[in-house]
């Protein structure tokens, strides 16, 4: 076992091979399958070959490295030396129980083959003692004389060292055993062994004599493993003796079963402290794991380190330690289960699940150091109850928000007492300010990415960030549910099922909504992702040259926000279809945009007040006051703001650009568009590109409303008339609606003349309405 440990470590790690200059520069990709596996032994061929210097090899790949690419390059080899020795266990592991089998099948073959080989020297002893006793009858029928003389030779013939052993042997054996001196007997075996030998190639002892010495020295073999066996199967037994036994039965030729009840010894102890160890009796889970860790992880190592100091790492024995070792984490691993995290798993007690895990993993490192990896059979078992108490933490989050969002006032606040202090927020010194459940909501997350970071190892990084984008989906689905519009989506409604949530009902409370969504994903929940080791890793590493896997993980994390985003864009979007639905439709279902406001005009007899429609001046009106609004709430974050008020305009004028059933009337009517329409449709035009300029309106919509002016511009045409001719000058739209924009603001206004003369947003709005005009001409 040790050998395999230290090929494991000395192997050339990686996944792509031995890292080339531009891989240490740049971060190579990784290959996988068969292909990776062949460039990965191409590239170590270097490495095996005799005339291999590393010194020479290091200096001529870093001699035009600078400080910084070695540190990077030195942090690659370790990565790749981690995962080489990861998938070095688990190539092992996968090939240990066709190693165990075949090992204890050619034990049996050997001890098979042993009693096979005795039984012949038996039947050979046998057919030599019946042959020489045939001659020895032979002998008798000579002469009287000659046997007369034979037998008083042998009776007078003195006992020889051999033979006077031979009487004493039995005997000084039975003391031996009697006393325990196992070595002596030990050797007093070995010496039999040695006698007999002698004594039938020196044919000192008669057949039967040497038959009967074997059987004595095998009946004295069992007798002595018999009483080793049962002395390492006594719990009294100390970790001395317990190996003396051991060696000892291996020195009888019985390894196999030696190393067995060495292991059953062990194994033993095991279980009787094991029944020691009441979950009932500690005050808490982690204080359950610890003390069965400590018996468990304890029994590993002494049996690990007895077998290696008796046995040594021959394979077949180290196999059966780790496949005995194995089965004891794997029991290990279902006590913790049943009697700690099952609890956690069903609370949700996803902090006492991740001490429980991180106490485990560290008596696993220990082994670990030992080239003994029980880590993957503890986590497999861990694994189904850490998922299961991670879903029961992200629902109580999600539960617990949905009950503050029911009597959510909508209105920022700090964070209020009994909820811990967060970060504050990088627009300044300034702690960030959110209602009471987003609140409640940042807080819990903060927690659960706290608690969940020493269960990365259980490869749960996907699923956590996964579950919190689901249980964040579900926050904006609340916040989305609070606008009053989304009471009359059927939906919206059978989505939120029994949950109460209280309406937003000004815009204060409805922007309010907004910056906890945007908050929370732009910076607290990301801030929060970084108590997770491979995000925070990923985030400090602002090297540009950067590994594969880190790389990803950077790619992964952006990913990520950007998936946050997409969620605040689903309640922003909802928010402006909200307030454009209000501006554009009555509350009876009539719309305020029509085609008749502006064909009707030139049938009007009475005096008309050039001012832009009303629809477009509440659109104004709502912009300018959401937007001092929304100035003292996304400090910091204006760009959100501004974002937001370009949405609503594009809401609007998307809907009039869209809008078949006025387009119809406007272009295929009975009734054509007259001069006086033409005029205030421009109107209503221009006063939009002139109020958004910078604030309210994107390039994408202005080349909207270009286009929308160029199609009434065609109609107008379309009845033979010029549309140059139908229109007052440019500086008559710009009065006109910086009229109504300063009027709606409730800024001061300064003579005309002077504005249209020294004002550089007139200067700007000419050049715009000029521009407007070609644009439509052409």
């Amino acid at each position: 076992m040790a050998s395999a440990a230290k090929s494991s470590r000395s192997r050339p790690a990686g996944h792509s091979g031995v890292l080339p200059m531009h891989a240490a520069a740049g971060g190579g990709g990784g290959g996988g399958g068969d292909g990776a596996g062949s460039r990965l032994a191409d590239k170590l061929k270097i490495f095996k070959t005799d005339k291999f210097d590393p010194d020479s090899y290091v200096q001529s790949k870093c001699q035009t490295m600078n400080e910084k690419e070695i540190r990077q390059l030195c942090s690659y080899l370790q990565d790749l030396k981690k995962a080489s020795a990861e998938e070095m266990r688990r190539s092992v592991y996968a090939n240990y129980a066709a190693f165990i089998r075949t090992s204890k099948e050619i034990s049996d073959l050997e001890r098979e083959l042993q009693s096979i080989k005795n039984l012949l020297n038996t039947q050979s002893a046998l057919i030599h003692g019946l042959s020489e006793g045939v001659q020895i009858d032979s002998l008798t029928t000579g002469p009287e004389d000659s046997e007369e003389e034979s037998f008083s030779t042998v009776e007078d013939q003195e006992l020889s060292e051999i033979q006077n052993w031979y009487t004493d042997f039995p005997e000084r054996l039975d003391v031996l055993l009697a006393e325990r001196r196992v070595d002596e007997a030990l050797d007093a075996l070995d010496e039999a062994e040695r006698i007999a030998a002698d004594a039938k190639q020196k044919q000192i002892l008669s057949t039967a004599e040497i038959l009967a010495l074997k059987r004595a020295i095998s009946d004295n073999r069992q007798k002595l493993s018999d009483q080793l066996a049962e002395a390492a199967c006594q719990s009294s037994t100390c970790g001395i003796e317990l190996r003396a036994a051991a060696s000892a039965l291996k020195r009888l030729g019985d390894g196999p079963r030696a190393h067995s009840l060495l292991l059953s010894a062990h194994n033993q102890r095991l279980q009787g402290n094991i029944q020691t160890t009441h979950p009932s009796s500690t005050a808490y889970r982690g204080a359950y794991t610890a003390a069965l860790a400590k018996q468990v992880f304890s029994a590993i190592s002494h049996a690990l380190s007895d077998s290696m100091e008796v046995f040594g790492d021959e394979p077949s024995y180290a196999s059966e330690v780790v496949t005995w070792a194995t089965k004891q984490a794997m029991l290990f691993a279902l006590l913790v289960k049943r009697h700690a995290l099952a609890s956690c798993a069903a609370s949700g007690g996803l902090r006492a699940a991740a001490e429980c895990v991180q106490i485990a993993l560290g008596y696993c490192s220990l082994l670990e150091a030992r080239g003994l990896s029980l880590s993957g059979v503890v986590m497999k078992q861990f694994r189904p109850c850490v998922e299961q108490a991670l879903d029961s933490s992200l629902r109580r989050i999600e539960e617990s928000t949905s009950a503050l969002a029911a009597a959510d006032n909508w209105v920022l606040v700090y964070s209020p007492t009994g909820i811990r202090p967060f970060a504050r927020s990088s627009a300044g010194n300034m702690a960030p300010k959110l209602s009471s459940s987003a609140h409640r909501f940042n807080s819990m997350v903060q927690d659960f990415f706290e608690d969940v970071g020493p269960l990365l190892s259980l490869q749960l990084g996907g699923s956590t960030m996964d579950g919190l984008l689901k249980i964040f989906n579900t926050y904006i689905d609340l916040l989305v549910s609070a606008l009053p519009s989304s009471m009359d989506d059927e939906a919206n409604l059978e989505g939120l099922g029994n949950k109460i949530i209280r309406m937003a009902e000004t815009d204060e409370q409805q922007l309010a909504l907004l910056a906890n969504a945007s908050l929370l994903a732009e910076e607290l929940l990301p801030r929060a992702a970084m108590k997770l080791p491979s995000v925070n890793q990923t985030s400090m590493d602002s090297m540009p040259k950067r590994g594969p896997e880190k790389q990803n993980r950077a790619s992964e994390h952006r990913e990520w926000k950007r998936k946050l985003q997409r969620m605040v864009d689903k309640l922003r979007d909802s928010f402006c279809r909200q307030h454009a639905l209000a501006l554009i439709f009555t509350e009876e279902g009539d719309t305020h945009l029509s085609a008749e406001m502006y064909i009707n005009m030139d049938n009007n007899v009475q005096e008309i007040e050039w001012v832009p429609s009303l629809i477009f001046q509440e659109l104004y009106a709502k912009l300018h006051r959401m937007a001092g609004i929304a100035t003292e709430m996304f400090v910091g974050r204006e760009r959100f703001a501004t974002l937001l008020m370009m949405r609503l305009t594009e809401t609007v004028i998307l809907w009039l650009s869209e809008d078949q059933t006025f387009w119809e009337e406007i272009e295929e009517g009975p009734r054509a568009l007259g001069p006086l329409g033409l005029q205030q449709f421009y109107l209503d035009m221009q006063f939009v590109i002139l109020f958004g300029q910078g604030r309210f309106l994107s390039r994408h919509v202005h080349q909207v409303i270009l286009n929308i002016i160029d199609r009434g511009m065609a109609a107008f045409s379309a009845t033979g008339l010029d549309p140059d001719s139908a229109l007052p000058s440019d500086d008559w739209f710009i009065e006109v609606a910086q009229d109504t924009i300063s009027r709606i603001s409730g800024k001061a206004q300064t003579a005309t003349s002077e504005r249209e003369v020294h004002s550089p947003t007139a200067s700007v709005s000419a050049q715009s309405v000029s521009s407007v005009r070609s644009h439509g001409s052409s």
